[in-house]
């Protein structure tokens, strides 16, 4: 039997400043900060807000085009509730 310890993205979108908007199956709505990762050569092609902005849900993970991804737990328990942003933070690229 498979259990979820922490609830699966159900929806992402890029948004400006290296920020990804990200639903949780918990209905849970939060903003994951990615520019903390760019210390990590893995994601450094990520800078590149073309690519950066190509982001999507893959099983329980949200992964991109060349093959970076962010663990389900990390991706929950690093991110920040949507709440604690001013909507002006928040803009879709």
């Amino acid at each position: 039997m498979i259990v979820d310890i922490e609830p699966r993205p159900l929806e992402v979108k890029a948004l400006k400043n290296y920020l990804l908007y990200i639903k949780f199956k918990n209905n849970e709505e939060k903003i994951y900060d990615m520019k903390l990762n760019f210390k990590y050569p893995f994601y450094e092609n990520l800078k590149d807000i073309k690519k950066f902005k190509k982001v999507k849900i893959s099983g329980i993970n949200i992964e991109w085009e060349s093959g970076e991804d962010i663990a389900p737990e990390n991706l929950y328990n690093d991110s920040i509730p949507i709440g604690e942003f001013n909507k002006d933070e928040l803009e879709e690229i």
